[in-house]
């Protein structure tokens, strides 16, 4: 037997990106359905038939800007051969990120939502999780300098992980308000100078 119902006339990825985009600009509760709708290029019926609900299209879309958006960010954090240089790596590139023209600045996880609103939190939570991800993305990394002996033995692995967390997030905020990508890089050399003293070697290197 034939599908019932009238075929999707539009590509459901484009739209989605097209979605990921629109929260990444104004935040979950400051997207409305018509500028999703208007982005997306349907109606708002279809946008229910083809993601179930806003808050739904709202995850779908942050798991999509996690997959596609800031990779070379983690994967430098991931090659570098020290933990120095791979906290350095990681900020540069997040300064290069989040300064892009072309494309909204900051990041969507960093600024999508804070505040628990009328989805009930699941927005909220899951944008805490990604969140709390990346903070063990660089825990993991001080630990293997720790581990490598390239840090000393008492090295705080958390606190430097929530610090340079901290810093990422701050330079979202400020990459919004209209940062420069040469402000955001003297923040970098700022919390590299902090290095330092949280690795206590007394070198930059």
């Amino acid at each position: 037997m034939p599908e019932r119902g009238r075929p999707r006339t539009f590509d459901r990825a484009a739209a989605l990106r097209r979605a990921m985009e629109v929260f990444w600009v104004k935040g979950y509760e400051g997207a409305s359905i018509s500028d999703l709708t208007a982005a997306m290029g349907i109606n708002s019926p279809s946008l229910y038939a083809a993601f179930g609900s806003k808050e739904a299209l709202f995850l779908e879309a942050t798991e999509l800007y996690t997959r596609v958006e800031g990779t070379e960010i983690w994967s430098a954090l991931e090659k570098a051969p020290t933990a120095r240089q791979a906290v350095e790596r990681f900020l540069r590139q997040t300064a290069r990120a989040y300064s892009q023209t072309g494309r909204p600045q900051g990041c969507l996880v960093a600024l999508g939502a804070l505040h628990q609103d009328s989805s009930r939190g699941a927005i909220c939570d899951d944008l805490r999780r990604r969140r709390a991800e990346n903070r063990e993305a660089l825990l993991r990394r001080f630990e293997r300098g720790v581990a490598e002996g390239e840090l000393p033995a008492d090295f705080d692995c958390g606190t430097a992980a929530t610090f340079y967390a901290t810093v990422q997030h701050g330079m979202s905020i400020q990459a919004r308000d209209g940062a420069s990508r040469s402000a955001l890089l003297a923040t970098v050399a700022g919390a590299m100078a902090a290095w330092i003293a949280m690795a206590g070697t007394g070198v930059a290197a």
